[in-house]
């Protein structure tokens, strides 16, 4: 069995470096630590070794940082999902070039954090951890629940008490323990912070906590599959939801790391980050022409962006700027919007993210800031099924007629 090309972790601010374990802070100066990799081993990985291993996240093995043994695997076997051709939504919004949308809704647990958890779950089980656990805004509780269930470990997940009932009850269905906090998301991930240094909690894997280098590394598939499913090339531009800010970084991170290894040749793309009016501290970081972060407390429907103090937030701004990409915002109006017009000329009925990311994609090509003659990738991340009160009372019956042809006619349908 391939070894894992990861040597160690890194610290994304001082570049400490530090042995591969459960640690998500450097010691030296508290900043983020990131998986490290061999970049000799990663050139070794071919084109036609990936696309000989299985059709799910797996198949870019050689590439992340567990699970090169199937055996060790703690996963639902996500990844591999539809990249559509969304020609109809171009010519909506005024884009030119080819337009194709990653839906990530086609997941096990319809969101794309099942590519993380099972990143980050194999990790656990190979340090040993005996209980899986999260702070979550809703996606990241479910994807949790089920693989725990899947691998018979027990699951404690943490949530805020507010999150839309969808997201609660496909959670609580799978039978591990579901703990409402009565308070915003930021106050659920800085309780389970603190929990990961009591003795209770000692084997307990919180994924995006103690686990979170290897966590986030999970989202870099995301990358890989719309590289490998537009033949081994990378896109112009990607529009990209932001909560925590880690799923722009980790994209960004894997186009680069496809063209130093040499399995897409190199070409110029940008990166252009999506948020939530109610919950957009990175954007507005960016529109400020800042460094600094500057938290607030998150509104407005999109709960699974409502993170307002993204760990990633910094890094996120690094990927935009470096790329020559932007960042803007969508009120709760334009987020309705942008979920109708996405499932109207796609087929795909996203959640509250989708519309946050297709509302911003017109705002993009209005005001300029997008290319409309170079093709894009637009990133849709959860299933709209879980956030039905969104569109609730704007959607339902166009006609409700008696059960006769008379009906019928006198209602229009027939002449």
């Amino acid at each position: 069995m391939v070894e894992s090309a990861a040597r160690n972790l890194v610290c994304r601010n001082c570049g400490t470096p530090v042995p591969l374990r459960p640690q998500h802070a450097c010691f030296e100066c508290f900043g983020p630590l990131e998986v490290g990799y061999d970049t000799e081993a990663l050139a070794r990985v071919t084109r036609a070794e990936i696309e000989a291993g299985p059709h799910n996240i797996w198949r870019y093995a050689p590439l992340l940082p567990v699970g090169q043994d199937p055996a060790t695997r703690v996963t639902l076997d996500p990844g591999m999902t539809p990249l559509v051709r969304a020609d109809a939504l171009a010519d909506a919004i005024g884009l030119r070039a080819p337009l194709w949308v990653k839906d990530d809704s086609a997941n096990p647990t319809h969101s794309f954090k099942d590519r993380v958890v099972s990143t980050a779950l194999t990790a656990a089980r190979g340090f040993g951890f005996t209980r899986f656990a999260c702070a979550s805004t809703g996606n990241l509780a479910n994807s949790v629940a089920a693989h725990a269930a899947r691998a018979g470990v027990p699951s404690m997940v943490f949530i805020p008490y507010d999150l839309e009932a969808g997201k609660v009850l496909t959670t609580a269905v799978y039978g591990g323990d579901v703990v409402a906090i009565e308070g915003s998301y930021d106050d659920v991930n800085r309780l389970c912070s603190e929990l990961t240094e009591t003795d209770e909690f000692e084997k307990t894997a919180f994924v995006n906590v103690n686990l979170r280098p290897f966590y986030a590394e999970g989202s870099k598939t995301l990358g890989y599959e719309v590289a490998e499913q537009l033949g081994w090339r990378l896109p112009a531009q990607v529009v990209i939801p932001m909560a925590s800010g880690e799923l722009l970084t980790k994209v960004d991170k894997a186009f680069a790391e496809l063209v130093e290894i040499g399995l897409v040749p190199a070409s110029d793309y940008r990166v252009f980050g999506a948020q939530s009016r109610g919950c957009n501290p990175i954007a507005t970081a960016l529109w400020n022409d800042s460094e600094d972060i500057v938290p607030v407390k998150p509104t407005g429907i999109a709960k699974s962006l409502n993170i307002g103090d993204p760990a990633a937030g910094r890094y996120a701004l690094e990927s935009v700027r470096r790329t020559g990409g932007w960042m803007e915002d969508a009120d709760d109006e334009e987020i309705r919007e942008g979920i109708q017009l996405l499932a109207a000329t796609t087929g795909i009925f996203a959640e509250t993210a989708g519309g946050v990311t297709v509302a911003v994609l017109r705002k993009l090509i209005a005001s300029g800031r997008l290319d409309p003659d170079a093709e894009t990738v637009l990133y849709s991340t959860g299933e709209g099924l879980k956030t039905l009160d969104a569109v609730e009372g704007r959607v339902g019956p166009t006609h409700r007629i008696k059960p006769s042809l008379r009906a019928a006619r006198e209602a229009g349908l027939v002449e």
